[in-house]
């Protein structure tokens, strides 16, 4: 059995089709998956605060020496890094804002990306604690940025990727529903390529 942690961050609770994917890809897996379970968060309904100077300072505290004060200021980050530590999967709706992931997810990473925690320093260089997690991220974009001249202005996959890969998740796949700004054809296209994955995705 598997425990899913299913993250969405549009901004949107009504027509959001990154919502709309992910949910129909937790509906397929677990009704193939028997016994798999699933925790929803939802960063826009429940969103994260932002970094500030106590919670760095407390972060950088060895955890023996922190404050109550400090304890408290991080409890919720401890939260977030206990459920990606439980998590076999982690499921992301992540719409493209100005090239890039909403700040709602950007401050969510933000308190998962902690040094001794979820990565660490070495002799050698970073390495990530986090391995042995799948991860899937369904996109919704206005645009087509996977290829031609856009693809230079994608920092949406780029950047998770990357920072995904820092903390050891390596094994992301993305699912992008593209140009649903360009009409009823493009966005009935997009979904109907998105379902297609969907299916592939589940049955594999």
């Amino acid at each position: 059995m598997s425990k899913l942690l299913h993250i969405n961050t549009s901004v949107r609770s009504n027509g959001s089709i990154s919502r709309q994917m992910t949910t129909e890809f937790l509906n397929k897996w677990q009704a193939s998956h028997a016994g798999d379970t699933a925790t929803t968060l939802d960063l826009a309904a429940t969103p994260v605060p932002h970094l500030t100077e106590q919670m760095m300072g407390a972060f950088f505290t060895p955890a023996d020496q922190r404050s109550a004060e400090q304890a408290q200021t991080i409890a919720l980050s401890d939260r977030l890094v206990a459920q990606v530590k439980e998590a076999d999967i982690i499921v992301i709706g992540s719409p493209m804002y100005n090239f890039g992931i909403s700040s709602t997810l950007k401050a969510w990473v933000d308190h998962v990306a902690r040094a001794g925690v979820t990565f660490q320093y070495t002799a050698n260089g970073p390495v990530g604690m986090l391995q042995g997690k799948k991860v899937y991220v369904f996109t919704s974009r206005g645009g087509v940025y996977s290829e031609g001249p856009a693809a230079a202005m994608d920092f949406q996959e780029s950047y998770l990727r990357a920072v995904l890969g820092f903390i050891g998740i390596t094994d992301v796949t993305f699912i992008h529903s593209e140009g649903v700004a360009m009409g009823e054809e493009a966005v009935a296209k997009a979904i109907a390529g998105s379902r297609q994955a969907i299916g592939e995705l589940v049955t594999a």
